[in-house]
């Protein structure tokens, strides 16, 4: 957040808003690099249960074979629609998080309940939103992402 330029809250609504959501969606973007290969691979294992013969005998061996069939290209497959996705999600999530906090009324309340509760409130607002925000994003994400079950010639979507 400190990257970007300050605005008040109560002259400079919107440009507070959107400071809020676009330092929330890089934040998500940069941590999913890091994460997206085990996220890759969990919807990989999941989509392997159940069909006989198990393709992968866990989370290493996924990751191996996955490198090995694709490269470590590979793991990032469905990338790109994650990025766009944990923006908006992201954005949302903290950039409504941060702006409902800074409106609350209780947020410095001596009454801890009332404090708590407050928070819990903001947090799952900001939650449900920003799931609602996301969803087709995930959609799509969770079809490039099982793809390679398939032979190439066979996919669906490029990405």
């Amino acid at each position: 957040k400190a990257m970007f330029p300050k605005a008040d809250k109560n002259t400079e609504f919107a440009k507070f808003f959107m400071i809020n959501v676009a330092s929330g969606g890089l934040a998500g973007a940069g941590s999913l690099m890091i994460v997206y290969p085990l996220d890759y691979a969990r919807t990989r294992l999941a989509s392997d249960v159940g069909g006989g013969k198990a393709q992968f005998d866990g989370l290493a061996d996924c990751i191996k074979k996955t490198i090995a069939s694709s490269g470590v290209g590979g793991l990032y497959n469905g990338v790109g629609v994650s990025v766009v996705g944990i923006i908006p999600y992201r954005g949302t999530y903290f950039g409504l998080f941060d702006t409902l906090s800074g409106y609350n009324p209780y947020q410095k309340s001596e009454n801890n309940l009332m404090r708590a509760g407050s928070k819990f409130v903001c947090a799952q607002t900001s939650a449900i939103c920003a799931g609602y925000v996301s969803y087709p994003f995930d959609a799509v994400r969770r079809r490039l992402q099982r793809q390679p079950e398939k032979p190439q010639e066979e996919w669906v979507y490029k990405g």
